[in-house]
């Protein structure tokens, strides 16, 4: 057993050094406090780690100092706070007992990063609310990061206003805990991953 053990890792090591480590191209950012009001979220920060994973790009987000088991909603957005403009939903987080979260996310997260609509077509009308056709716009590049409370409860709980925002699949979300102003409006953070 141990001669099996002591081959698997030694095979292990070989390919380690022989496969060069991507690590080094990773992005690492950090998300900061969408509020300024003193009680919503004191605590709650981000790390985002843009690892390229050809052909697409590896997105692992770990967020701290949230109430525990509170549920949260990742965007790509246009700009990071108000209007956010064009945003992209990207999935849900879920913080465990100490108010820690972790998701890892695949897709194009780098300075190709963009929403099209060449012409205009219907779109189905799932919620209230829901457009029945899209705008027709050029390329439109979205670089930034936000993370919303999954509803306006989960927000109460963390000191932050109750207001509903369409951040979440079905369109009742709270308030923007997390995004990346920490950047430039034209210039997010995925703008700087090749």
């Amino acid at each position: 057993m141990k001669q099996i053990l002591a081959a698997t890792l030694a095979a292990t090591l070989a390919t380690m050094i022989a496969t060069p480590s991507l690590a080094a191209n990773n992005f690492i950012f950090n998300l900061v406090r969408s509020s300024t009001q003193a009680t919503c979220a004191p605590n709650a920060a981000a790390r985002v780690t843009i690892a390229p994973t050809p052909p697409k790009e590896t997105m692992h987000v770990e967020v701290w100092g949230l109430p525990a088991n509170t549920a949260l909603d990742l965007f790509i957005t246009q700009v990071p706070k108000p209007p956010f403009g064009m945003s992209w939903y990207q999935g849900d987080l879920q913080t465990d007992a100490n108010g820690r979260a972790v998701g890892d996310f695949e897709g194009r997260f780098n300075i190709e990063t963009f929403i099209v609509a060449p012409g205009a077509a219907p779109a189905p009308v799932v919620h209230a609310g829901d457009a029945a056709t899209n705008p027709v716009m050029a390329p439109l590049h979205t670089f930034h990061v936000g993370i919303w409370f999954n509803s306006p409860t989960d927000a109460a709980r963390a000191g932050c206003p109750t207001t509903v925002t369409p951040f979440n699949g079905t369109h009742n979300a709270g308030v923007q805990v997390l995004n990346s102003s920490n950047f430039p409006d034209l210039s997010g953070p995925l703008r700087r991953v090749q």
